[in-house]
C-alpha cells in the first residue's frame, strides 16, 4: 500500500480540519489513506463522524505526546 497522504491542520480549530480531510480525499484514489494531524479536540468527533458520512474508515486514531490526534482514514473503494 502507497504511503498516506499527510494533511497537517494544527491550528486551526473545526470545521477546518475536517475540511482539508474531505478535500484530501476527494483528490485521492479509491482505497488511498489519508493522515490527517489535528488539535482542536473536536476532531476526536467530528473525523469519526464525516468520514462514516463519507463512505470512509478511520483505520487509526493515535494521541500525540504534544495534544495533537492523529487520524489514519482510508477512502473506500
Amino acid at each position: 500500500m502507497a504511503e498516506a497522504r499527510l494533511v497537517d491542520a494544527r491550528g486551526h480549530r473545526c470545521p477546518v480540519p475536517t475540511l482539508r480531510l474531505r478535500r484530501a480525499l476527494e483528490e485521492a484514489a479509491p482505497g488511498a489513506q489519508v493522515r490527517l494531524i489535528a488539535d482542536d479536540p473536536l476532531a476526536r468527533i467530528d473525523v469519526p463522524h464525516f468520514a462514516a458520512s463519507a463512505g470512509a474508515t478511520v483505520v487509526e486514531v493515535v494521541d500525540a505526546p504534544n495534544g495533537a490526534i492523529s487520524f489514519l482514514v482510508a477512502k473506500a473503494l
